[in-house]
């Protein structure tokens, strides 16, 4: 798929078929991950799929979203802040969120590009989802996301008119100075 089409055509999906899909497209997804940028070297986030209908029910309670139980699978994103935070102090907590975000959205990517369909869920009881998957305390859940089939393909989702995000110079500039124009007499 195109990265443009890509880009505009990716939407959050909260229903999906009873269709599974091949766990090894999702690891192709997830591979995608591994080439966003990362601070000094140091690539923090970690995926864990799980198709097993308990622990995804425990997720989907933790979320307090049910329609996480009608994936076939579930991918929580964690991040290990340890070495990050060890080479550049306090602010490697922001680097480690940073990081996440840029994996998440290759990971996004490559999903549309496989004609998947996910949401991105960020609302959730830390403390379950680290039990029910056996997560380690220093280990961060950055964000879960249901895998399947959408269901029926929503309406195209809203834009965001470009002049109402973009500043120049400085925030909440909304326009360029004028050129000035050389060499004319």
């Amino acid at each position: 798929m195109d990265l443009d089409k890509a880009i505009k055509t990716r939407q959050s999906v909260r229903k999906f078929k009873d269709k599974k899909p091949d766990w090894k497209d999702i690891i192709e997804c997830i591979d995608a991950a591994r080439y966003a940028p990362m601070a000094g070297g140091n690539f923090t986030s970690k995926f864990i799929l799980t198709e097993d209908q308990e622990k995804i029910n425990a997720i989907a309670n933790a979320a307090q979203q049910e329609f996480i139980k009608e994936a076939k699978f579930v991918v929580v994103v964690c991040s290990n802040p340890l070495r990050t935070l060890n080479a550049y102090g306090k602010q490697g907590e922001i680097y480690t969120r940073q990081q996440a975000g840029a994996a998440i959205q290759n990971f996004l990517l490559k999903i549309q590009g496989k004609k998947l369909a996910t949401a991105w869920v960020g609302h959730f009881v830390e403390s379950i989802i680290k039990s029910t998957l056996k997560i380690p305390d220093h280990i961060n859940v950055e964000a879960v996301f249901p895998i399947g089939y959408e269901f029926h393909k929503k309406d195209s989702k809203i834009k965001i008119p470009l002049d109402s995000i973009l500043y120049f110079e400085e925030y909440n500039k909304k326009r360029l100075k004028e050129p000035k124009i050389v060499g004319r007499r």
